[in-house]
């Protein structure tokens, strides 16, 4: 048996359920009777990390925000990864939507995690490594408390806990 225990706290997204969403939500959008005749473009920048909607009014485009997030929430994606970006009016009256998607730990999100871990008491050491946070300890069930610490902290990440040993 091991000595020392420990996970790590990440924010990281499954890439392929994330182009499934989207193509899911492009599908919906071409064949509902409510976008028949109008435009209604979704577009996914997987490098650029955002999701681009442009549709012919508010509500349409607010409608296909809610398709993406639908669709993407059933592939097992937090709604917390997705972010309005901004909202702006472009040519012809159209709406254009820019979603981001967040798949990192902020530094002040991983700095007030570390912080809630260091005050929480516990016997645990905590690090924070790139893009991820180092939680170790002796104990599995003072680990498992780490856990439920972080998930009731409002980070604005959808957090993963992958790699307890």
């Amino acid at each position: 048996m091991a000595k020392e225990h420990s996970f790590d706290i990440t924010a990281e997204l499954d890439a392929q359920e994330m182009k499934n969403a989207i193509e899911q939500a492009k599908k919906e959008v071409s064949t509902r009777y409510d976008f028949k005749g109008l435009k209604a473009e979704i577009t996914y920048n997987e490098e650029g990390k955002s999701i681009t909607l442009v549709s012919t009014s508010d509500s349409k485009a607010e409608a296909m925000v809610d398709i993406v997030l639908s669709k993407a929430i059933k592939r097992g994606i937090p709604a917390k990864a997705i972010n309005e970006n901004s909202r702006d009016q472009v040519g012809g009256g159209n709406t254009k939507i820019v979603l981001q998607i967040v798949d990192v730990i902020s530094k002040d999100d991983a700095k007030k995690v570390n912080k809630a871990i260091k005050e929480s008491k516990l016997k645990v050491q905590s690090q924070v490594r790139g893009e991820e946070i180092r939680v170790i300890g002796k104990s599995i069930d003072d680990l498992r408390a780490v856990m439920a610490l972080v998930k009731e902290l409002d980070i604005d990440a959808p957090l993963n806990f992958t790699n307890l040993k």
